[in-house]
């Protein structure tokens, strides 16, 4: 990856993947590092990563060193406006628009680690480089 990024923002998936130590994850979080760029989740992450069986501490750890941004009215209104403005509606992709208003939000260029490039790829409306899990 020759592109520079200022902040890498990671969906469910890639905070999922990095938590789990998957090597993949692992090698791209690296580059990201390398480039000094600032690692963002948006809050509502937190909530879809847990389960019984997430390891709390690397959980605990993976957090302490990323920028979690709160997901306010304002953020909550944006994204149903993306939500409205690009054609999708209801619960399924409520977390998947907030994330991506978290996305469009930060300093770019920005990239995005995730699972859903498809429904990503509308959301951010083409400014967001996304990078599968």
């Amino acid at each position: 990856m020759t592109e520079r990024f200022e902040t890498l923002v990671l969906d469910s998936q890639g905070l999922s993947t990095w938590i789990a130590q998957d090597r993949h994850t692992l090698a791209k979080l690296q580059v990201f590092q390398a480039m000094a760029a600032d690692f963002v989740v948006c809050a509502n992450t937190i909530v879809e990563v847990m389960h019984a069986r997430v390891n709390l501490a690397r959980l605990n750890w993976a957090l302490s060193r990323v920028k979690v941004e709160a997901v306010t009215e304002d953020t909550a209104k944006a994204a149903a406006d993306l939500l409205k403005r690009v054609g999708l509606h209801g619960h399924e992709y409520a977390i998947d628009a907030t994330v991506a208003v978290t996305a469009l939000r930060q300093p770019g260029p920005v990239a995005m680690l995730t699972s859903d490039i498809d429904d990503m790829a509308r959301l951010c409306e083409g400014r967001v480089r996304l990078i599968a899990t």
